[in-house]
């Protein structure tokens, strides 16, 4: 089976995580694809597949004959899509042939640009699959399930010499808790590759430091005819606190290693609001200056409004895997090599998010990130090609060839 074929098919299963809940998985409808993964795995010849209680796919393929001291090598992708839009009744639709130019998305209204996506010219004769504008696709990461599947399935069916191989799928990864469960241990492999990422002929080995802030501000609320020099208009001071940010350092305003400071919340009436951000750096130095700089805000307003006005509280997500990357960098290599083995030109790029291998690669497990094809994620304008697609693939099976000739 192709691997765009087995996407058609997992991209109807509703995976969306709930950033509200508190259960694992955050939403019990990630099982459905899990199950499904499991049934598909052991047909193709994983024998031990299995998913345990919390929603983590595991299986694996014993190594070739003469092959046992080859390093054991994981490819992880994960199973849930975006909390950010419509997850659900997912309705795809190939385009043969794309001439590079504007697609409608169904009856929606939305359009596919290369105004907004200068990139798809380049896609140019490709097979292109889109959504109808109501709903994100899901190749993010459903795209990356299939490539593995995929692959594994070539490996065991035609003979691929190979060491050991691991695959995972995970949960809730869109909402920050992918890898809070995962069973390094008893995985088994001596490092991994996530397939998690963007175009199929790049490879990721860096990635924002990241962290998330929450300011609540406390106002003081009396009548407005008599509020000269009383009254603390918390809406106001909020709207002060991100005005003392640098304009300049945003998500729309930047790009490759430029951090940010991103306003994702906002509300609260004159006497309470809350103002909830994220901030990013690839830079471990610059991230502490930012949350430094959050720090000092407040300082400032408490000084003009008074004690206890602004209160921040910061609190740390993931870490840049670079770090436990660049010890290990044949990893990189390889995949390089395995990338222009398929005539591709090998690019690196730094991730401006995050990866479930970005926290794997803190509890022992290395593990850098591979491109699905896909483009223009956690939205309606989400689009994949079959070709990038089978490109992934063999980059996947490319990398697993290499180890073992090793």
């Amino acid at each position: 089976m192709k691997a765009y074929e087995r996407l058609l098919k997992y991209v109807k299963v509703h995976t969306k995580s709930d950033p509200e809940s508190e259960t694992v998985p955050s939403s019990k409808r990630q099982f459905d694809l899990a199950n499904i993964l499991v049934e598909e795995l052991k047909s193709i010849g994983v024998a031990d597949a299995r998913v345990d209680d919390m929603c983590y796919v595991y299986g694996s393929v014993p190594a070739s004959e003469g092959y046992e001291n080859a390093p054991a090598i994981g490819f992880i992708a994960h199973m849930d899509t975006a909390p950010d839009f419509n997850g659900e009744n997912v309705r795809p639709r190939i385009i043969e042939n794309y001439d590079g130019k504007k697609v409608l998305l169904g009856d929606s209204g939305r359009i596919l640009s290369p105004a907004e996506f200068p990139h798809l010219e380049n896609l140019r004769g490709r097979t292109l699959i889109v959504t109808d504008g109501t709903s994100l696709l899901g190749g993010d990461d459903k795209a990356g399930v299939a490539e593995i599947i995929t692959a594994a399935e070539r490996i065991i069916g035609e003979g691929i010499p190979h060491g050991r191989i691991l695959i995972g799928f995970t949960p809730d990864e869109e909402i920050g808790s992918g890898a809070d469960h995962f069973d390094v241990e008893n995985f088994g492999a001596v490092f991994a590759y996530t397939v998690d990422g963007g175009p199929e002929n790049v490879i990721e080995y860096e990635n924002f430091n990241a962290a998330a802030a929450q300011v609540e501000i406390n106002g003081f609320n009396v009548h407005p005819g008599s509020a000269k020099d009383i009254m603390i208009n918390a809406l106001l001071v909020a709207c002060e606190f991100n005005s003392m940010l640098p304009p300049g350092e945003t998500p729309r305003e930047t790009e490759g290693y430029e951090g940010f400071y991103h306003l994702e919340e906002f509300k609260g009436t004159t006497e309470h609001a809350e103002l909830g951000y994220i901030l990013r750096d690839h830079s471990s130095e610059i991230m502490e200056e930012r949350k430094e700089n959050l720090k000092r805000i407040e300082g400032l307003l408490n000084l003009k409004y008074g004690p206890g006005t602004v209160k921040v509280s910061i609190r740390d997500q993931y870490r840049n895997m670079a770090e436990k990357i660049k010890p290990c960098f044949h990893l990189v290599e390889t995949a390089q090599a395995a990338v222009a083995d398929l005539g591709l030109k090998p690019m690196t790029a730094p991730v401006r998010g995050g990866t479930d291998g970005a926290r794997l690669s803190f509890v022992g497990l290395p593990c850098p990130n591979l491109g699905t094809g896909g483009y223009a994620f956690h939205g309606p304008y989400e689009h994949i090609t079959t070709e990038g697609m089978e490109y992934a693939v063999g980059v996947i099976i490319g990398i697993i060839r290499r180890y073992a000739e090793r």
